[in-house]
């Protein structure tokens, strides 16, 4: 039997959108980290446009203050998860790959360093996360090839020791603080303290993430240390507490001691001279202001205006001791182990937050298989962060202008869905975020090996 070549229909070509709908975020992709990508922006842009009230865990009206602190914390775990990802996954690159992972490591973080410097320079309030971010990149090149269990210990470590360590440190040197001590020790984001969730995240991009079994013990995991850092943070505000109140009430009493004595004084040394004549009143040596009212002031020339000459320092040490007593080195270091306000780089926050960052790594990968179709904007926001917090901090400087601070839930809910829209649209048309594009492209030009 013949055919004839022209009754053959051609095959109907597949839509953009329903090969987006169909295809993306399948694996080998992990879907998940995007949503949790998302999450992160999200959560950031609402940190830099609302102000919420103090977080109480048993007030729903309270939990919006959960983007504080925490969404930053989160886009730093993901970015160690990326790197892993990015250099193997669960199979350690070969010695012979390390100055090409190595490069691109550096290339990347550079490129995202500089993207960071220029939406600085926009001059809004934001404390921009994408130059600590880029620092991140070029810091974990050197420890692309370390084991699960060593990178695990590190951020234990660094977790725990860093923040006291930190806090001693800025006590001995009065919070000197330049450049370099802004970015590495001091800082909004002190890559010393943050490289403890940068390994955690690593360690975490190591395993099996595409296994439900390891998805629900990282979910443990994340709970359990939520809870452990939150808990530390918890009994020390108990504890901040009951100090302050005995040392309220001691104080109050004191300055009622001594305020009852200034008064005793002062009464009887003005019932001493009323109806006395001002001429019976020996004025020598003394310096006297009218302040009118009949109010007269009058003081000794020598306590007054007498200028004495300063005695010589040759030495600083004496004031140095002094001052470093009351700097309490030991009571900051203290504190910093159970500090767990946002942005405070303390202990129980490195390891609560960091727990809570865990945990919706865990419940995102987990709810991507069944809720696919719900979240699929989202993952389409996180699979191009870098462009859609660049949009975020530009928007912002148009909206706002330099240097003003913005509070607004209308603006955070606009800006929300044109990201989410937007990016959706980007993706079914062109795929990977502009940014995004043009870091790789930059990225794989630079680590080219020479011919």
């Amino acid at each position: 039997m013949t055919t004839i070549e022209g009754d053959i229909a051609p095959p109907r070509p597949v839509s953009a959108l329903r090969a987006w709908l169909t295809e993306f975020g399948r694996p080998p992709r992990l879907m998940g980290l995007d949503v949790a990508r998302a999450l992160a922006v999200l959560g950031m842009m609402a940190a830099h446009l609302l102000t919420t009230p103090e977080l109480s865990p048993l007030d729903p009206s309270t939990w919006g203050a959960l983007v504080h602190g925490r969404s930053a914390i989160l886009f730093a775990v993901l970015a160690g998860i990326s790197i892993a990802l990015m250099t193997g996954r669960t199979r350690f690159p070969d010695v012979s790959e390390l100055p090409a992972i190595r490069l691109g490591l550096v290339t990347r973080g550079a490129a995202i360093f500089a993207i960071g410097l220029v939406l600085e320079l926009l001059g809004t309030p934001i404390a921009v996360i994408l130059t600590f971010y880029g620092a991140l990149y070029i810091v974990a090149a050197g420890f692309v090839r370390w084991r699960v269990t060593h990178l695990l210990v590190a951020a234990g470590a660094l977790a725990v020791a860093g923040p006291p360590l930190l806090a001693l440190l800025q006590a001995l040197t009065f919070h000197a603080n330049g450049p370099g001590a802004g970015l590495v020790l001091f800082g909004t984001y002190p890559l010393t303290v943050w490289l403890s969730l940068l390994f955690a995240g690593m360690a975490i991009g190591r395993t099996r993430l595409d296994r439900v079994g390891d998805r629900l013990r990282l979910l443990v995991v994340g709970v359990v240390l939520a809870a452990v850092g939150y808990g530390i943070g918890a009994l020390g505000v108990v504890g901040a507490t009951g100090a302050d109140a005995d040392s309220t009430v001691s104080g109050t009493a004191a300055s009622s001691e001594s305020v009852s004595e200034s008064v005793s004084e002062s009464v009887t040394g003005s019932e001493a001279l009323l109806g006395v004549d001002p001429e019976e009143i020996d004025f020598t040596g003394a310096v006297c202001d009218d302040y009118g009212d009949a109010y007269i002031s009058c003081y000794p020339i020598e306590d007054g205006t007498a200028e004495t000459e300063p005695e010589p320092e040759t030495s600083g040490w004496g004031s140095y001791l002094v001052e470093l007593a009351e700097q309490d080195p030991l009571g900051s270091a203290l504190h910093a182990l159970v500090a767990v306000e946002p942005h405070s780089g303390g202990t129980a926050e490195i390891i609560g937050s960091g727990g809570f960052a865990v945990a919706v790594i865990a419940l995102c990968l987990l709810a991507s298989g069944p809720l696919r179709w719900l979240l699929l904007p989202f993952a389409a926001l996180g699979s191009m962060p870098l462009s859609a917090y660049s949009a975020h901090v530009l928007s912002y400087a148009l909206i706002a202008g330099p240097g003003v601070f913005l509070d607004s839930l209308d603006v955070w809910a606009w800006s929300a869905a044109v990201l989410l829209v937007a990016a959706s649209l980007w993706s079914i048309v062109r795929g990977r975020g502009p940014l995004e594009t043009l870091l790789a492209r930059f990225t794989a030009v630079v680590s080219r090996p020479p011919r």
